[in-house]
């Protein structure tokens, strides 16, 4: 990666932040209807050595809070202290979401589909917005945090546009568990970054409203990974394990509404054909066995019991067959593939 030229001073939100200073600025983005201002903190660190500055974001959606205590953390701990160039570092983006535990601001709108942004759009085009005309341009590259939706937990994962070297680079040095292909989609962050030749790779672990500590541990370890490979730190603990990398991903739907059990755990490796779970009658009627149609890895996985048709249930990273016969014979996480349960009141459909 060849980093952008950094001036001797940069200007964020009017302030100038010279070399080797460490600042915490706000950006005001509008009011509540009670007139308290809402503005989102923004933490500037600064060495005397140009470089290329790396951007450090959470809080995309607020009830998003992995992400948010793994920046909180790095700052507290006072980690990013870089030996060239500079980190931005922006715990919570969307203010309104985190004080209403929600993934949305109060319009109802996504800001992570909102990007570039208006100044005159909705709230969350106008969050966009203001992000992109004082934080985007100081960035060359980035981590965006998430975590996974309501009930839903994420296998700590990257996900990018993998077969740009930028990116390749990134998500090799952050080294997840399991990094994935992931198409741009239209008014995405990474989107717009992508738009201006910034290299923004997203990483996935735990789900909404709950604290992961395994998942918190291996975000601040990629984030050393990374600024280690950019030599912005002295050194970086080496991954625990490869990882393990999937072209294709796609999500195991219910073709039944009940009482939905799962048989596997987060980074379980499923051959095809292996039963995953069931989905109940909540009558106590029988039961429906579930068979992986493909063979992979789950990298997500549904904690909601009560399902309808056409609910997502398992995320699975895909693997060729030669593959999958490999993994099962040697699986990387667990003593053997995915935990099998069957019981008598199971029936077998298609």
């Amino acid at each position: 990666m060849t980093p952008a030229s950094l001036p001797t001073d940069i200007c964020l939100n009017g302030l100038i932040i010279r070399p080797g200073e460490r600042v915490l600025t706000r950006l005001v983005i509008s009011k509540l209807p009670s007139g308290t201002v809402i503005d989102v903190p923004v933490h500037v660190f600064r060495s005397t050595v140009p470089g290329p500055t790396v951007l450090l974001l959470a809080g995309m959606h607020g009830d998003e809070v992995n992400g948010i205590e793994t920046i909180r953390r790095l700052v507290r701990r006072n980690l990013l202290q870089p030996l060239r160039g500079t980190i931005i570092a922006i715990p919570i983006l969307n203010i309104y979401g985190f004080l209403n535990f929600s993934r949305e601001v109060p319009d109802g709108k996504d800001v992570n589909r909102s990007f570039p942004g208006h100044p005159r759009g909705s709230l969350a085009s106008r969050v966009a917005h203001r992000f992109m005309r004082e934080i985007m341009p100081l960035v060359d590259c980035g981590i965006d945090f998430h975590t996974g939706g309501a009930a839903r937990s994420n296998m700590p994962q990257v996900r990018c546009l993998l077969g740009h070297p930028d990116t390749d680079a990134l998500a090799r040095a952050f080294a997840a568990p399991f990094t994935l292909h992931a198409a741009l989609r239209p008014g995405s962050l990474r989107e717009a970054a992508f738009q201006q030749q910034k290299t923004i790779i997203v990483y996935e672990a735990g789900e909404s409203l709950r604290l992961d500590e395994a998942g918190i541990d291996m975000a601040i370890a990629g984030t050393f990974r990374v600024l280690h490979h950019l030599a912005m730190v002295a050194e970086a603990a080496p991954p625990a394990w490869p990882s393990i990398v999937c072209l294709r991903h796609t999500w195991l739907r219910a073709k039944f509404a009940g009482l939905f059990r799962s048989h596997v755990q987060n980074g379980d490796f499923l051959a095809k054909g292996q039963v995953y779970g069931s989905v109940a009658d909540p009558y106590g009627e029988g039961a429906v066995r579930l068979e992986a149609p493909v063979s992979g890895y789950v990298i997500g996985l549904n904690h909601m019991p009560v399902v309808n048709q056409g609910d997502a249930l398992l995320h699975m990273g895909l693997v060729d067959e030669a593959e999958a016969a490999r993994i099962a014979r040697n699986p990387p996480f667990n003593e053997k593939p995915g935990r099998r349960e069957e019981t008598e009141d199971m029936d077998e459909v298609d």
